[in-house]
């Protein structure tokens, strides 16, 4: 049973720094995805980051929107996924879920295409 698990929300000012971790379990030594989604009341879930597991080391890839300011790394021996938010502004409140699924990363932001999700955890930037 795959499960994951999510840590690390809260609030931080503007310009300030956060990390989220999210440890994925039940994939037992295949190739898998994980990625962050991040949706507020206004939009639909999207995208932010996404590595491959299992393989010999993914990349990460980094949507525009924080390309430069956020940092995902991967521990392969913990099947953790870890997200540095640097230099947040007030557009990165959201919650930010943790999404998995088997297989490579490939080349998809849809949300559709994961099929394992976390519970969200809530991350509140103020001016």
């Amino acid at each position: 049973q795959v499960q994951l698990v999510e840590s690390g929300g809260g609030s931080v000012q503007a310009g300030g720094s956060l990390r989220l971790s999210c440890t994925a379990s039940g994939f037992a030594g295949g190739t898998y995805c994980l990625a962050w989604f991040r949706q507020t009341p206004r939009n639909q879930r999207d995208g932010i980051t996404s590595v491959d597991f299992g393989t010999n080391g993914g990349t990460p890839r980094y949507a525009d929107s924080v390309q430069g300011r956020f940092t995902a790394s991967a521990d392969a021996a913990r099947n953790t996924l870890y997200l540095e938010m640097n230099n947040v502004n007030t557009d990165d409140t959201a919650i930010y879920y943790c999404a998995a699924r088997w297989g490579g990363c490939g080349g998809t932001w849809s949300p559709l295409v994961f099929g394992f999700w976390g519970q969200g955890t809530q991350v509140t930037v103020s001016s």
